[in-house]
């Protein structure tokens, strides 16, 4: 079967997304266990993380998890599994919540096609799933851990720092050759 550009090529079709997605929550673990904080604003540091978020301040630099993000889509999927009428996301715990674009796809099939996430003047790559943990059947009651498999977000690095504010424009973009 011959290539035809724009027409069934999967390394194209994953690079294609129907509309940008807007950051619609920033939250901040200061410390392990600590109670999380909402805010409008951040810098986000290359190779390290969210000034003021306990993963910026690992020993580690350059790690898959210094970013996390849920989907705003799925809290409401969430909340049903669980018998609820709503899901406040900042339980959950992560940094970044996430709505208008599907975050899970926004994570390269391909090595050699590399997707990057662009957060107003940010850029991240997403590293992987975002497991739950058994904490969360603590917080939201039993059967938590498995009502949040699948849901519980993506990981990733900061490539470009700079700051991200509530409301900016989320975009799912392939990388040239040789960028990044």
């Amino acid at each position: 079967m011959a290539f035809t550009p724009g027409v069934g090529n999967l390394r194209e079709l994953t690079a294609q997304f129907p509309n940008p997605g807007r950051l619609d929550a920033i939250w901040l673990r200061p410390a392990r266990r600590a109670p999380i904080v909402s805010v409008e604003s951040v810098q986000a540091i290359a190779g390290r993380g969210l000034e003021g978020d306990r993963s910026s301040q690992a020993a580690t630099i350059g790690g898959k998890r210094q970013v996390t993000l849920v989907q705003a889509e799925h809290l409401p999927a969430v909340a049903a599994f669980l018998r609820r009428d709503t899901l406040d996301g900042a339980l959950l715990r992560r940094n970044l919540l996430v709505s208008g674009l599907n975050i899970q796809a926004a994570r390269a099939l391909f090595k050699d096609a590399p997707l990057h996430l662009h957060i107003g003047e940010v850029v991240l790559e997403l590293t992987g799933p975002c497991e739950p943990c058994s904490k969360m059947e603590d917080l939201l009651g039993p059967g938590a851990y498995n009502a949040l498999r699948g849901h519980g977000g993506m990981t990733a690095r900061v490539l470009t720092g700079g700051v991200l504010r509530l409301g900016d424009p989320v975009a799912c973009r392939g990388v040239q050759p040789g960028l990044f």
